[in-house]
């Protein structure tokens, strides 16, 4: 779909105006109103006294005639004194997803000033919203033959001296919602066709193309390192592991890095701690840290951000085989730590040992890794966050405050000291899992990364609460692409933090 900033007079001449109102806001206030015929004007401010309220998730329809517009429609907002700054992104995922049931070719739409006041960050809230909005991941169906017309075109308007902003702002939020959409197209890829191997390549594919460098480790060149925890995950399948690389170095030389870790078990059937019938159907999607990094900086390279940022990827695809590591197993760590396996279900983590290890050899500024680790986060937090784990209380606010903007929300769990002795091994340095309090898995997780991340500022990112989209994002089933917006957003701030 085509995005593009236009003049109130432009827009207010399509076939479809799609026009948000709170309710404060009267139609014939609406700057887009005195373009419109006379006779247009009567219908619609006749027509809203009577059928609309502007009360929020409120829609009505008005057919005007022959001249465009020929169709306006009115969605409700809600009163803006109860508005708040998560609804935003919404906005713009209601109005395509309207203009996509509809059959609509395209549509023309403004947005209330009151509620998004920035201009530039208007037009990429919009575009990024509006693209991830349009995504639907079909490549496997058959394509129906009563399908309606797709949407092709989105003009977005502003007064003429603010249209320039709110281009630059499209042209931003364009490059997000791409990356997002490309992050959620590798995630719904199945298992079969998404090995570490495949998605090596994927990583590789992006590299060449946004403009960064990717190195593709393979197991000779693990166990040369000693990247124990790696190779003892992936030993039980058929699919090797890999290890992805990514490095975009475009800040001043003398800039300590960003490192981004990325979870990637492209297929996670719980090796021989099985998981039950009802968790294992969406394990493809258990990469999607390692998709977000990968898109994340492709993102941060297509906007030519001058900040110096590294990406690392632990692939692997945990089986279930006579080959497969089991609870009991001791392994040894790039960092020299023995793992104790308690469960072989608990792989993102140990996989994630070796990669945060690794990336102390940047010497980083800061490191964040984000993974789908564990079910707990996402019993504590629900399905509309993911949570934070940080040693900085400061990199901890500014993360939070990162998540707001970006749209990819965080909220704060416990990485307290108290959990370590819990996650100490038994027969080796480290459990796994805890091993002497059942409650706190989520935290567990976040202790043990912890351990392999030296003295540098810290956070982990449980995205397992935002795997998945839920009805009321206004998106369509499968990954969510959570982590990308975050990331592009980071890198505005970055080193700033």
């Amino acid at each position: 779909m085509k995005i593009t900033a236009v003049t109130t007079k432009e827009a207010a001449q399509k076939e479809n105006v799609l026009l948000t109102l709170a309710t404060h806001n009267p139609v014939e206030q609406q700057e887009f109103f005195s373009f419109l015929s006379r006779e247009n004007q009567t219908s619609l401010k006749e027509f809203a006294a009577e059928n609309f309220k502007a009360e929020e998730g409120e829609v009505h329809s008005l057919w005007l005639g022959s001249k465009n517009p020929k169709r306006i429609v009115l969605f409700g907002l809600g009163d803006h004194t109860k508005w708040n700054e998560r609804k935003n992104p919404l906005i713009a995922r209601r109005l395509v997803q309207y203009a996509k049931k509809e059959g609509f070719k395209d549509f023309a739409t403004f947005i209330p000033r009151d509620i998004l006041t920035d201009i530039k960050d208007m037009g990429r809230l919009i575009a990024e919203n509006a693209l991830m909005a349009d995504f639907a991941f079909d490549i496997y169906k058959e394509k129906p033959k009563d399908a309606k017309p797709k949407t092709e075109a989105m003009f977005v308007a502003a007064d003429s001296k603010d249209r320039k902003a709110l281009s630059q702002g499209i042209t931003e939020g364009i490059i997000i919602g791409e990356e997002t959409n490309r992050c959620r197209t590798l995630a719904n890829t199945p298992g079969g066709d998404m090995t570490p191997a495949l998605l090596a390549k994927e990583a590789m594919a992006s590299a060449k193309q946004a403009g960064f460098k990717a190195t593709i480790f393979d197991e000779k060149e693990m166990r040369r390192l000693g990247m124990g925890a790696i190779l003892g995950v992936g030993r039980g399948s058929d699919a090797p592991p890999r290890f992805i690389i990514l490095e975009y170095l475009k800040g001043p030389k003398n800039q300590k890095p960003l490192v981004l870790v990325g979870k990637g078990v492209t297929f996670d059937t719980g090796g021989l701690n099985l998981k039950p019938d009802n968790y294992i159907y969406e394990m493809h999607m258990d990469m999607s840290g390692g998709a977000a990094v990968i898109h994340g900086i492709a993102s941060i390279a297509r906007l030519k951000l001058p900040i110096n940022v590294i990406g690392l990827i632990p692939a692997v695809e945990n089986m279930p085989s006579g080959s497969s590591y089991r609870p009991g197993d001791q392994l040894k760590s790039l960092s020299g730590k023995t793992i104790e396996v308690l469960n072989t279900d608990a792989e993102g983590r140990v996989i994630m040992a070796d990669a945060l290890t690794y990336g102390l050899r940047y010497k980083p500024e800061i490191m964040i890794d984000l993974a789908t680790l564990t079910g707990a986060a996402h019993v504590a937090l629900g399905s509309h966050c993911s949570a934070i784990f940080s040693n900085d209380e400061k990199l901890t606010r500014h993360l939070i405050d990162i998540g707001n903007i970006s749209g990819d929300y965080l909220w704060p769990l416990p990485l307290w000291d108290e959990f370590l002795p819990e996650i100490k091994g038994t027969f080796g340095d480290l459990a796994n899992i805890g091993s002497k309090d059942r409650y706190g898995g989520a935290s567990h997780g976040a202790k043990f990364l912890e351990q392999f991340a030296g003295n540098t500022r810290f956070a982990h990112l449980d995205i397992a609460p935002r795997m998945t989209a839920i009805d009321s994002d206004f998106l369509s089933k499968g990954a969510s692409g959570v982590g990308v917006r975050l990331i592009a957003e980071l890198g505005r701030h970055y080193p700033n933090l």
